[in-house]
């Protein structure tokens, strides 16, 4: 059969899959992640029907996927709602980075991966997934909660961290010396505050270039702005995703909001083909050694989370209901820590089970925190809750 043809049969047929398991995972209460990740792993290397002609395709789609999910969490935010977030959040982001992503280069070192590996899986067990947890808040009827603007204010840090975070990570899996990655962080460094201040001085212009009104101009133009500053960011070492996320900070006003609109259904796609790619390219027979260290790993960090979201929402004054509430919530993760690891097992310096660790690691999380973050509306919680609080303080000792 004639390749083209091959390649239709089998895009066609996975995307149709996905759809099912889509609209399966909606139903029963699931992140679509999780389906998508097992579908990757069903069809990939050692799988049950292993793809043949359309993994080129799934690679070249799981860039435009990773680019479009940090364009449209770039789109989110004005520049002057991130740099407020930035200085009101900046102690909880400190906090959260410490609790979270030590463990995790803790974790590598204790398995023998060496510092590069340690570095590597600090970012797997770091960032929370943004996409997760706010369908997560959607769901539960929270987005309105005096806790929620915590939670977001600890993912835009996250989001930031990640803009200098990655390029530095792409340096050191390149094999570059301690100067080359600083050189390639000094660079991140540079372009985000640049981005940054033309944002927030001239971001009226740059929406002013493409027309809110014209949804098949808007489309085209800012998903081509989008690639091509990502190819440009690439270019320059910085990381194509940090290049996406600066293109959706810097556009503002109805450019913004209806940018989001269109290219949503775009995301979905692209990102869906992400996450299926990189099961396909994790054999699930190396899923199994690594199981117990990716459950033991899932526990001790989804408890730093925990604690990370209680401590933030207790700094603000928040009650203990909706602290606990913040830190289940953030418990996730998902498209960051897979975007970390791909980076990670398409190179030889890391250690080949960090790939087959990481997909259970997040598999684990995005199966349990949905479920976690539920507690806090369970009648016996909160009857724990005020039992706990209405248990008297010891007195102090007499001397």
């Amino acid at each position: 059969m004639h390749h083209t043809t091959v390649l239709l049969i089998e895009v066609g047929a996975l995307l149709f899959v996905l759809g099912l398991l889509s609209r399966l995972s909606r139903r029963i209460g699931l992140s679509p992640i999780t389906l998508y990740l097992l579908a990757g792993l069903a069809f990939g290397h050692g799988g049950l029907v292993p793809l043949s002609a359309s993994e080129e395709f799934f690679e070249v789609g799981a860039e435009i996927g990773v680019i479009l999910l940090l364009v449209m969490l770039g789109l989110e935010y004005s520049a002057d709602e991130l740099v407020g977030n930035l200085r009101a959040a900046a102690p909880a982001g400190l906090v959260d980075g410490l609790l979270n992503a030590l463990p995790g280069a803790a974790f590598g070192l204790l398995l023998g991966w060496g510092w590069v590996g340690a570095v590597v899986l600090a970012g797997v067990t770091w960032v929370s997934s943004s996409g997760v947890i706010a369908k997560v808040l959607a769901d539960l009827g929270r987005l309105g909660n005096r806790e929620t603007p915590v939670i977001l204010s600890v993912l835009v840090i996250e989001d930031l961290a990640m803009a200098l975070y990655l390029p530095l990570v792409t340096a050191i899996l390149s094999g570059q010396s301690l100067l080359g990655g600083g050189i390639a962080l000094a660079i991140a460094v540079f372009t985000v505050v640049l981005v940054l201040v033309v944002a927030i001085r001239h971001g009226n212009f740059i929406s002013r270039m493409l027309s809110a009104r014209d949804p098949e101009a808007l489309l085209l133009g800012v998903f081509g702005l989008t690639l091509l500053v990502a190819g440009l960011a690439a270019g320059l070492q910085v990381s194509a995703a940090v290049g996406a996320f600066l293109v959706g900070i810097a556009l503002s006003g109805p450019v913004a909001h209806n940018a989001t609109e269109l290219l949503s259904p775009l995301r979905d796609l692209f990102a869906a083909v992400f996450f299926v790619f990189f099961g396909l390219n994790t054999d699930p027979r190396a899923i199994p050694p690594v199981l117990l260290p990716a459950l033991a790993l899932a526990v001790v960090t989804m408890a730093t989370k925990v604690l990370t979201g209680y401590l933030a929402a207790k700094r603000v004054g928040i009650g203990r209901p909706g602290r606990w509430r913040t830190g289940l919530a953030l418990s996730p993760r998902g498209e960051f820590s897979i975007v970390i690891a791909g980076l990670a097992v398409t190179t030889s310096v890391v250690n080949p089970q960090l790939g087959p660790l990481a997909t259970a690691y997040v598999l684990i999380t995005v199966i349990t925190g949905p479920m976690l973050a539920r507690l806090p509306d369970f009648g016996w919680f909160k009857r724990w809750l005020r039992r706990s609080a209405a248990a008297p303080t010891p007195a102090p000792a007499a001397e």
